[in-house]
């Protein structure tokens, strides 16, 4: 395998959105957060994706943290502005482009399941209403609808400035059929997984790279396996997915993942809350404890 030099490529990063005792966002652990993502070596960050908790932020506090994150780290950002208002939508890209991200990301309407044609239409839209580059978030699983293919293959051919997908899709077929649908009509088109266990298979079908959860708390083990890969070293990359799929078990601990990942995160590094917005989504003690045996803390 070698490197793909597209813009989005390689380990991301959806990040925690930490929350201090008060309930307020808390900007000195994401900044933390952020720098120890960068000493890892993740290539990226999405800002207020599914685990940065963007459904349980309101409207003011998502354009405040915007302006506040941008200037926390060098890393190459995207800013997840879904909604189920498209003014809400345009006011969030509008901010995050003038902030300097890289691009947003934005899933399909997520309470009425689309059609294809709507979901065309839907995006057809969007794009005339982004000023810079895009992503699609496609997540089946919460939206009702899936971003295909053949879908997404006329899309990218229609837009350039829509430079990839996070595919959130529970089926690594899934997203290598995605892979060689872009792949036929664009060259600089990046399909990211959604879910840490593919990460090496999907490098391996010819995608490039991933966005997921552990990345918050082992990037290093990602970008080890990127870099296993690419020297052809294939003890490390083994073992890197043999990890990678131990690891994987926090989604099981508790109700709300999001608040097991915060708990394995403050848990290793301190400074921060582990805490959701997840209404009874907190950890039991004995959770919390599993949490900790699961990374050896």
């Amino acid at each position: 395998m070698a490197e793909t030099g597209k813009k989005y490529a390689g380990v991301w990063c959806p990040s925690i959105t930490p929350f201090g005792t008060d309930g307020k966002v808390d900007l000195r652990a994401l900044e933390r957060h952020f720098s120890r993502l960068a000493g890892a070596g993740a290539d990226g960050v999405l800002l207020m994706g599914s685990i940065g908790e963007f459904t349980a932020l309101s409207l003011d506090e998502r354009l405040s943290l915007l302006h506040a994150a941008r200037d926390m780290s060098a890393l190459p950002m995207i800013a997840n502005v879904s909604a189920t208002c498209m003014e809400d939508m345009a006011r969030l890209a509008d901010a995050a482009y003038s902030e300097g991200y890289e691009a947003v990301m934005a899933l399909p309407h997520y309470y009425f399941g689309q059609t294809p044609r709507q979901l065309e239409a839907y995006f057809t839209a969007l794009d005339a209403r982004f000023g810079g580059e895009w992503l699609i978030y496609n997540f089946p699983a919460r939206t009702g609808c899936d971003v295909d293919g053949a879908l997404l293959a006329r899309l990218a051919a229609r837009f350039p400035r829509l430079m990839g997908v996070k595919d959130t899709v529970d089926c690594a077929s899934h997203t290598r059929a995605v892979v060689r649908a872009v792949e036929a009509v664009r060259k600089d088109f990046s399909v990211l997984c959604g879910f840490d266990e593919y990460f090496i298979p999907h490098l391996m079908n010819g995608g490039d790279g991933v966005l997921s959860g552990l990345n918050n708390v082992v990037p290093e083990l990602f970008v080890r396996a990127k870099a296993a890969l690419l020297q052809g070293d294939v003890p490390q990359l083994c073992a890197a997915q043999r990890e990678i799929g131990r690891l994987s078990a926090i989604y099981t601990i508790g109700d709300d993942f999001v608040a097991a990942i915060k708990t394995a995160v403050a848990a290793k590094f301190g400074g921060l809350e582990p805490v959701s917005r997840s209404c009874g989504g907190e950890l039991t003690p004995a959770q919390a404890a599993e949490v900790r045996r699961l990374f050896g803390l």
